[in-house]
């Protein structure tokens, strides 16, 4: 973008406010940042390093993130990114399993290096980065200007491009195998979904997005948000920056965007230069697609659905949303002479609860439903899909989908299936593909095509449109057949003194009983027994829900540390095996 729009503001990054209350930012041209990538490709060649180097970067999110990797990928070396929120033990793990030979860290992480030397005993290289958002290359003291500037490259589509990590929201960090490919892929997807267009300005609420903007002409507004702390952002600050700058574009969490909505909606506040709002993390709920046309006037709000090893593959629209939802039911009848807490109706929102809607894929795209199974399935020939409407384990295959984790080759057995046959466009199939006979990339990936395992369940409607129904290893396993913890909440979430609610099972899977963990409004006065009844009330009025007739109240769900929205069940039910529970027969 630097050749084709050189003077167009690339990236802007919150330095404090100016005497009248506006954010003042630092801001870059596509040119400014293209010599502050150079610069950054200077000093990482003179400290030694190589094409294919892995490279731990423990940067803050602002210029110096931004520019340093961008340098990376024009070196084709391989920057590894980990999620800062996860906590220190874990975090080193990541660190020992991806053996990086350099690191570019601020002053804390080259600390961290140093006390935990046997986790980082591969790094050779340690290049020390300002903690500064600002802090710039191109003007330091005694910094020249490049007059050569560093030519991209030359790097294979499969070649190993990043390792980037999983939250572990469901399981431990894993970091994912990332191809230059696969990043074009993604750029290209997203553009022509969503009708991108150079000259966009996107505020980007999780980091690493801001990676896509400069290949797709969109200027870079950085938010004053805390990565590690995403939950805790002042909405109003999100507010200012979007009316501000003139922000058309912004991916955040359904956690953030509630907030935000809410502060909209106190205030009497529009956004009226936003095209699109895209939401992701977790399942959008109805609060957020009933009430956007309030506050976003000329846009609409969009929830991609994906994973860190395979994004975007399928993405809905709130116009969509208003074609397929019911938000009609009937009455739930009361349950003997329960208690009330003095409603005489209890709407809870879509009158037939499937899962969320998530879409119909993407072009190149393809989406099936298999049985359930935990185990390994090698491949597509293993694996018996399921017929439209049935749940089953979502596969997903593309040129956006990963093919193998870092050092975790059970890990990519389980996620992982190969497809026997491979057709060429002309009709042509190579020959079946084993494990046996598999070529490997420079990543060390197999060449052949893989269908990933997404972990979540699912089922496809008979319009080709996905439904996401929760993650598998939470689904709730009885004896009667298994229960899906997006299907059975939506029957209770909508009730207006529950802030979230999580299925669990209780017991060994197989023989579990499945019950509800509430987390009620903060209200000292709520009847935690009369709210159990209602609760009750509405369980017993659909199909899935029936049998559960065991409630617990938490004051706080623990959720994952990337989106602060996807809630730990399986933390929860461990929580549950000695904590009071309202029994509602």
């Amino acid at each position: 973008m630097a050749g084709r729009q050189p003077d167009q503001p690339a990236l802007k990054i919150p330095r404090g406010r100016t005497a009248d209350g506006r954010i003042d930012y630092l801001a870059l041209t596509f040119r400014e940042l293209d010599a502050e990538v150079d610069a950054w490709c200077a000093r990482l060649q003179a400290a030694g390093l190589r094409r294919g180097d892995r490279t731990l970067v423990m940067v803050k999110q602002g210029l110096p993130l931004i520019a340093s990797v961008f340098a990376l990928f024009k070196l084709g070396a391989v920057p590894i990114v980990i999620d800062p929120g996860m906590g220190l033990k874990s975090f080193l793990r990541c660190v020992a399993r991806s053996r990086p030979r350099a690191l570019l860290g601020i002053p804390l992480a080259q600390i961290i290096s140093r006390l935990f030397f046997s986790t980082f005993a591969t790094v050779q290289i340690r290049l020390p980065v300002s903690p500064a958002l600002t802090s710039r290359l191109t003007s330091q003291a005694g910094c020249h200007v490049l007059r050569d500037t560093f030519p991209v490259a030359d790097v294979a589509a499969d070649a190993l491009a990043a390792i980037l990590f999983t939250s572990g929201s469901t399981g431990a960090p894993k970091g994912v195998c990332y191809e230059h490919g696969m990043f074009e892929a993604q750029v290209r997807l997203i553009r022509d979904h969503y009708g991108i267009e150079p000259g966009e300005i996107d505020l980007p609420m999780l980091p690493i997005f801001a990676l896509f903007n400069p290949a797709l002409g969109m200027t870079t507004v950085v938010p004053e948000i805390d990565p590690r702390r995403p939950a805790q952002v002042d909405p109003a600050k999100i507010v200012q920056a979007i009316r501000q700058e003139n922000v058309t574009n912004s991916f955040g969490s359904p956690t953030l965007w509630l907030k935000i909505q809410r502060h909209c909606l106190a205030h009497g506040i529009t956004l009226p230069t936003m095209k699109r709002v895209l939401c992701a993390g977790a399942p959008v709920p109805a609060a957020l697609w009933e009430k956007p046309v309030r506050w976003l006037p000329h846009g609409q709000l969009h929830s991609p659905y994906g994973a860190t090893e395979s994004l975007p593959i399928s993405s809905i629209s709130q116009r969509e949303i208003e074609q397929i939802t019911n938000f009609q039911t009937p009455n739930p009848k009361p349950v003997g002479n329960a208690p009330t807490l003095g409603f005489g109706r209890l709407d809870f929102g879509i009158s037939a609860p499937k899962g969320a809607a998530v879409g119909r894929p993407l072009p190149e795209i393809s989406i099936k439903i298999i049985a359930l199974t935990d185990g390994p399935i090698a491949t597509l020939a293993e694996a018996r899909e399921l017929p439209v409407g049935e749940i089953g384990e979502i596969i997903v295959s593309g040129p956006v989908v990963t093919k193998i984790y870092d050092a975790l080759p059970e890990a990519t057995a389980l996620s992982k299936i190969l497809n026997p046959t491979r057709t060429d466009p002309k009709g042509s199939a190579s020959a079946n593909l084993g494990f046996g006979s598999l070529e490997f990339g420079i990543s060390g990936a197999p060449c052949a095509p893989v269908w990933h395992r997404m972990g979540d369940c699912g089922c496809l409607d008979a319009d080709g449109r996905l439904w996401f129904c929760g993650r598998k290893v939470e689904r709730v396993q009885t004896a009667a057949g298994p229960l899906f913890t997006e299907p059975c909440e939506q029957v209770f979430r909508f009730h207006p003194f529950v802030v979230r609610c999580a299925l669990i099972g209780l017991g060994s899977p197989g023989a579990q009983t499945p019950a509800l963990v509430v987390q009620p409004i903060a209200d000292k006065s709520l009847d935690h027994r009369a709210l159990a009844h209602e609760l009750r009330r509405l369980a017993v009025a659909h199909e899935p829900t029936r049998d559960i007739a065991r409630f617990y109240f938490h004051a706080n769900f623990p959720v994952d540390v990337r989106h602060n929205a996807k809630i730990h069940r399986l933390q929860l039910a461990r929580w549950a095996a000695t904590a009071k529970a309202y029994k509602v027969t």
